[in-house]
């Protein structure tokens, strides 16, 4: 058993340190999710109105919530040394579960097992084993113990709720009021999760190392972009068979135009400087506090931003290329209209809130962009859906310019000290390589 920074670590668990970064093991943890975020978009594509929103953000935020349990164990150990790997490949599986029962998770369809309480069995395998690992891992130190289970309670309390919304419901009430009722306590449950959260600040939680957490969720943001692509390219039946037209090439070029905006307003710096400043907050009580409104909680509303864009985008491309609708498109329908320029709006309304919490600055350009985005929905109504997703387009890359523009000054200096600390950091890999190898 090893003793590192005054705690006993079990054998088979190596710590993290400051310095440390995403490891490979993380990034398959990653493409568990990858397939999790496409059946949200795939489960809400069937239903699409406001309850089929509702629970499509719903779902998504408990699926956030499991993969901040992820970010956090990553975080404190290893994840690729040891035994960590091992819990990791079977919360991996739990998850890829999970994600396959969303579809009957709220309403159980004849036939197989029961949505609902195989979604309810798999959300518990995952958070127990979270929760199990870091009481199991810090079981030495007895006033990290205390902080910990301070939050084992609010585990059992949610997974509790989740396990009688799969069995309580369907014995009592029938149709829409068995739905209501589950999507009550599926809220219920969130709001002991994400309150359970708030007390980890106050526990003592922190953040170890600074560019892990921030790359982390950089990574999460990439999948969320890469989901939107492939929404993109994935219509209702296989695009294989239909012609290569012009409206199918402009659909893809547009679309992919809006995720390059959206990666470049997110990564060119800002996730750069949200990093610098995470980095530079030493106090470690203030730091977890940081990290946890930035990270923990914003970037949730950035990963619902993307997969509504990605709902309203879905199948764009089969829409266009299909010899039945007309060449540029019907008008889309209020939701998925609604879906495509609200995600893009609420993505960029985070970042302005992101800046605002990190850099204490107004980004003016992004708050005139929402707005814009906001006038639009209306006048592209009527308008064919690839002409409503070029003003889309058109909209995005002009907010994103000149929020670039604006931030000239802060752009060169935050990127050229990134460039400077990746300079160094190579430099003395090459020097330790040059020595040891």
């Amino acid at each position: 058993m090893a003793n590192v920074g005054g705690v006993r670590w079990p054998r088979g668990i190596r710590p993290g340190a400051p310095g440390s970064r995403t490891t490979r093991l993380e990034l398959f943890y990653d493409l568990v999710f990858v397939f999790a975020f496409l059946r949200v978009t795939t489960v809400t594509a069937s239903s699409p109105n406001l309850r089929g929103l509702v629970q499509c953000l719903v779902m998504l935020a408990l699926l956030w919530w499991c993969w901040t349990g992820f970010a956090a164990l990553g975080n404190v150990v290893r994840t690729d040394q040891g035994i960590v790997p091992l819990l990791g490949f079977v919360a991996s599986a739990a998850v890829f579960v999970l994600a396959l029962s969303l579809p009957k998770a709220f309403v159980d369809q004849p036939g197989g097992l029961p949505g609902p309480l195989v979604f309810a069995v798999c959300y518990f395998l995952v958070r127990v084993t979270q929760v199990a690992f870091f009481l199991w891992a810090v079981r030495t130190d007895p006033a990290v113990r205390r902080q910990l289970l301070t939050l084992a309670l609010p585990f059992l309390v949610a997974t509790g709720l989740i396990f009688t919304s799969a069995l309580v419901p369907q014995r009592i009430f029938d149709g829409r009021a068995e739905t209501a009722v589950r999507l009550a306590l599926w809220l219920a449950a969130l709001g002991v999760e994400y309150g359970a959260g708030l007390a980890q600040h106050r526990a003592g939680w922190t953040v170890l190392s600074a560019g892990h957490w921030a790359e982390r969720h950089a990574l999460i943001i990439i999948v969320a972009l890469g989901e939107s692509i492939i929404a993109l390219g994935i219509g209702p039946s296989a695009t294989a068979g239909l012609p290569l037209t012009w409206p199918v090439i402009i659909a893809a070029v547009l679309g992919i135009t809006v995720v390059a905006a959206l990666w470049w307003a997110y990564f060119d710096t800002l996730a750069l400087a949200m990093e610098q400043v995470l980095h530079r907050t030493r106090d470690p009580s203030t730091r977890g506090g940081l990290a946890r409104d930035v990270y923990t909680y914003l970037h949730l509303p950035l990963i619902a931003g993307v997969i509504l864009f990605a709902l309203g985008l879905k199948g764009q491309i089969y829409e266009a290329g299909n010899p039945a609708t007309p060449q540029w498109g019907v008008p889309l329908p209020g939701f998925h209209l609604l879906v495509l320029y609200g995600g893009v709006a609420l993505y960029l309304l985070t970042l302005i809130t992101l800046g605002g919490r990190t850099l204490g600055a107004a980004r003016w350009p992004s708050i005139a962009g929402v707005a814009l985005l906001v006038a639009l929905v209306p006048v592209t109504a009527r308008l064919p859906e690839l002409v409503a997703l070029a003003v889309l387009a058109l909209a995005v890359v002009l907010v994103v310019a000149a929020q670039t523009v604006v931030d000239a000054p802060r752009r060169r200096h935050v990127r050229q000290v990134a460039l400077d600390e990746q300079l160094a950091s190579e430099a003395e890999q090459t020097r330790w390589r040059g020595h040891h190898l």
